[in-house]
């Protein structure tokens, strides 16, 4: 299924859905590559199989093979970091915030794109799964790499967009079985 038929498949109740989504597919703040990536990897982490197959046929196509092996790879890092930097922050025991993660993460150092697109899915993954600790760092080391308020506020609406159609796919798959 393709992206738009996607779309159109949403119910009327998620109209303004349907419509953010298409604004978004033309946000101009991004770059081409990092709103592909974006859409990418908020598709992977918000674990909608009929999405994600939509979305990656869209912008997959968008992306260079190693851009789009790199947001696939920051879904699934902030998969796993986003779980255990969030434990760190919650549980208000401050030894586990000391403590080595003991967790391997080298692809947030060498992602095979540009680090400041790597930091900006991650930023967005980081929304979608609700790490604080997460999304601060990631927050800051792009607004460091250049990144202003706008382009930040863009990747999360991206995010936060995406997820909703996650949220109304699995609803209406689970109201019609």
């Amino acid at each position: 299924m393709s992206l738009e038929d996607l779309r159109a498949s949403l119910p009327d109740y998620a109209k303004d859905l349907k419509l953010n989504l298409s604004s978004l597919a033309n946000e101009q703040v991004l770059s081409a590559q990092q709103l592909a990536g974006t859409f990418v990897a908020c598709a992977i982490a918000s674990r909608n199989a009929a999405l994600t197959s939509a979305v990656v046929a869209e912008y997959g196509a968008k992306l260079s093979p190693e851009a789009l092996n790199a947001a696939k790879a920051a879904a699934a890092i902030m998969g796993m970091n986003n779980i255990y930097y969030r434990f760190t922050h919650l549980v208000e025991v401050p030894d586990y915030k000391t403590l080595p993660a003991k967790l391997r993460m080298t692809v947030i150092g060498r992602p095979g794109v540009e680090k400041v697109d790597f930091e900006l899915w991650s930023l967005a993954v980081s929304a979608i799964n609700g790490c604080g600790m997460c999304l601060e760092s990631h927050e800051h080391v792009v607004r460091e790499a250049g990144l202003n308020t706008e382009q930040v506020q863009a990747a999360v609406r991206v995010a936060s967009v995406v997820h909703a159609v996650a949220v109304v796919l699995d609803a209406e798959a689970a109201l019609s079985a």
